[in-house]
């Protein structure tokens, strides 16, 4: 599989589409733009970025922002409140369990089920 010609089914910022899957973990593919995304944890699970193209701004609690870029990884541990945001379209790669609720328990506009993610 080729992963820029996966970006291409990806039409909507904010919604993670699963291209595979790891033992318990889902590999999933989103373009972030804009603000849409709330603060929200994973109670249970940590959660794993990787920034494929662009920059993203990410925030985690009580801790400064900072800006992750081409290449960058950060893997957020369970239960810590964090949110990403992008003034210009930013390609992301997640790795998460598959018990991983897309906002956490925040639900909002943008959230999205695991059903949704698999389409």
């Amino acid at each position: 599989m080729n992963v820029e010609e996966q970006f291409q089914n990806i039409t909507e910022y904010f919604s993670p589409k699963v291209i595979g899957e790891v033992n318990d973990v889902y590999i999933k593919l989103a373009k972030i733009k804009g603000e849409d995304i709330p603060w929200h944890n994973h109670e249970n699970e940590d959660e794993m970025f990787f920034i494929i193209e662009g920059e993203m701004l990410f925030e985690v609690e009580n801790e400064p922002p900072f800006t992750m870029k081409k290449g960058d990884i950060f893997i957020v541990k369970k239960g810590i409140n964090h949110r990403v945001s992008s003034k210009k379209e930013c390609k992301i790669m997640l790795i998460e369990n598959k018990t991983t609720a897309h906002t956490g328990d925040i639900v909002s506009k943008v959230t999205k089920s695991i059903e949704e993610q698999l389409k």
